[in-house]
């Protein structure tokens, strides 16, 4: 079982900027497709975007973030980010990462974020608080 990590969460104001880590145990990063999901209180968890960590790119973005947000990764590290731009109050939430390990990924695949029953690794998630 793939084990993720992440970091960096905090409490900004609205116009701050936040960077997240996720650190995989495994060769994760630079063999699947990897995303990062939000969880605000009362609500389900939503996709921020994803990537296909074979390339590092054919990145997505959810609409909501789009412009704001930026998905990176560093395979020497075994680690994905997520850089977080000009946030505001609605994108407080528990951060978390995901890996889908279920099969192997190629240079063409897309890797679009798709619904969280896809990813079968996940890490406990950090906090991002946006206060007003």
């Amino acid at each position: 079982q793939e084990q993720l990590l992440e970091s960096g969460g905090g409490s900004v104001q609205a116009g701050g900027s936040l960077r997240l880590s996720c650190a995989a145990s495994k060769r994760t990063v630079g063999s699947n497709c990897m995303a990062w999901f939000r969880q605000a209180p009362g609500k389900e968890r939503e996709g921020v975007g994803s990537l296909n960590t074979v390339v590092g790119g054919r990145i997505f973005y959810a609409d909501s973030v789009k412009g704001r947000a930026t998905i990176s990764q560093d395979k020497a590290k075994n680690t994905i980010y997520l850089q977080m731009n000009n946030l505001k109050p609605e994108d407080t939430a528990m951060y978390y990462c995901a890996a889908d390990t279920s099969g192997a990924v190629s240079d063409f695949d897309v890797c679009s974020m798709g619904a969280v029953d896809k990813y079968n690794n996940w890490g406990q998630g950090t906090q991002v608080t946006v206060s007003s």
